[in-house]
């Protein structure tokens, strides 16, 4: 069996960085965006609409589930060599019940959360909408084209309940609601680039393995993804060298937005998790 941790939280928070990172450490096997939740979420919603499982002695049929469900979280690894075994999925912390059910017990889910300044992570979402609505169409802007004509009208959608950060906020506080803090490690966005070293080992005291010597002054990237399928260019690009990087969200927006309510909103909750 090997040993699953998961990572989530905000996007643009520095998850790519931080699992090239953890990645140096020949003892862990780290993923991209992982896929093997939406397929986990999949089979757990639909396998009880099928006849022939719902004509089964129900707690036959709850443990086939279980079973079935673990051996696909199980089997998404088996490829590789690592006993320990790190899944990148910002919505991990919507299924940290079925986490637990998966890997034995509550104790045993350990999330890194990766975390930004709200409003630096929503300046780096306009900057790529920028950078990619040069010569291509942005998926935002295709199903809401006129919104989409404005910054304000940009940050708007990106802060909605249904689009990526509005999501992952609402993960991160709905987690802790339900229980789940001390299984959550934040990992600060600032620190992670500022204080690498002292980061890093408070990760490792959290997921109870031994230090690693990584090396921050190159850290090559090694999960891939192709950006295309999200709409955006580079989104998944990292710098090769940590080091801090200062607050993109004042050069990038204007009065037109920092006097919007909504603004107002998110400027209240920049930093939440310190709240």
């Amino acid at each position: 069996m090997k040993t699953v941790y998961f990572v989530a939280g905000l996007p643009r928070s520095g998850s790519t960085l931080l699992m090239n990172i953890l990645g140096q450490n020949p003892d862990f096997y780290v993923t991209p965006t992982s896929g093997i939740l939406d397929m986990l979420g999949q089979v757990k919603n639909n396998w009880d609409k099928n006849e022939a499982n719902r004509a089964r002695e129900r707690n036959e049929n709850e443990l086939i589930k279980k079973n079935v469900l673990t051996g696909m979280l199980q089997g998404y690894f088996s490829h590789v060599e690592q006993s320990i075994c790190i899944d990148k999925n910002r919505y991990w912390l919507e299924y940290a019940e079925m986490a637990a059910a998966l890997l034995g017990s509550k104790e045993q889910v350990k999330i890194l959360v990766t975390v930004r300044d709200l409003r630096d992570v929503l300046a780096s979402f306009e900057h790529l909408y920028r950078k990619t609505s040069a010569l291509s169409q942005v998926p935002l802007d295709a199903n809401n084209p006129i919104k989409c004509k404005t910054a304000l009208g940009r940050f708007e959608m990106f802060i909605d309940d249904a689009q990526p950060v509005g999501r992952a906020f609402n993960a991160i506080r709905d987690a802790i609601t339900r229980g789940w803090g001390p299984n959550m490690h934040i990992v600060d966005f600032d620190e992670l680039t500022s204080n690498p070293k002292a980061t890093m080992q408070s990760i490792y005291q959290f997921l109870q393995q031994k230090n690693f010597p990584h090396d921050f002054n190159y850290v090559e990237q090694i999960t891939w993804e192709d950006d295309s399928a999200y709409g955006f260019k580079d989104l998944h690009v990292i710098r090769n060298q940590v080091e801090p990087q200062k607050p993109r969200w004042p050069s990038t927006f204007d009065v037109t937005v920092t006097e919007s309510a909504a603004w107002q909103n998110i400027d209240r909750f920049a930093r939440f998790w310190q709240q």
